[in-house]
């Protein structure tokens, strides 16, 4: 019996290298078969991303950033946000856009947030806040630890949606005046 290893490099001709050397020491199935089920679909990996080329797009597997209510209110939490801003509503910003021009804008960013895009480069691109956008954030009746904020400091429809997100979940606040004057946040909790 003569065995050939396969010079040719790949998965399939491993797998093939690897049947002619146990069929050569006699640990080959019964008459001599070898039956063989090998996977050759392609595995390919996307190009790298040139800075500031915007004309190829990477695909991503889906991923789902949803909102999920933590089991237990956390005491402490990291957020990072983009603050999608409604015209004269962002002090020292001059944002011109009207409700429903945010209120669609803050829908895209949001799903594309959801769909797993690079939650740092969509706060870079577009908020209205300071890039990088995170607050830490201490829960009502928690001594804040450094650098953080009381729950109450910050605006009401800010802190309910951060402190209704699990690490890694993404949430909106919806314009209004009330609850979240300056526009729409949306919200990734980060810790």
């Amino acid at each position: 019996m003569r065995t050939t290893l396969f010079r040719s490099r790949g998965p399939r001709a491993a797998l093939l290298s690897v049947v002619a050397l146990l069929a050569a020491f006699g640990c080959s199935p019964k008459k001599d078969e070898v039956n063989v089920n090998v996977d050759t679909t392609a595995v390919t990996t996307p190009p790298a991303a040139v800075p500031g080329d915007t004309s190829t797009t990477t695909t991503r597997a889906p991923v789902d950033r949803t909102p999920v209510t933590p089991a237990t209110p956390p005491d402490h939490i990291e957020v990072q946000h983009v603050l999608i801003g409604v015209a004269g509503k962002v002090p020292g910003k001059s944002v011109t856009r009207t409700p429903a021009e945010a209120e669609a804008l803050a829908n895209e960013v949001l799903d594309r947030a959801r769909r797993g895009e690079d939650f740092d480069q969509l706060v870079q691109k577009y908020t209205d806040d300071q890039w990088p956008g995170f607050y830490g954030l201490a829960n009502t009746g928690v001594t804040p630890a450094q650098g953080e904020y009381p729950r109450g400091d910050m605006v009401k429809g800010f802190s309910d949606v951060a402190f209704s997100l699990s690490p890694g979940n993404v949430g909106m606040t919806q314009y209004d005046p009330q609850t979240s004057p300056f526009g729409y946040h949306i919200i990734m909790r980060t810790k």
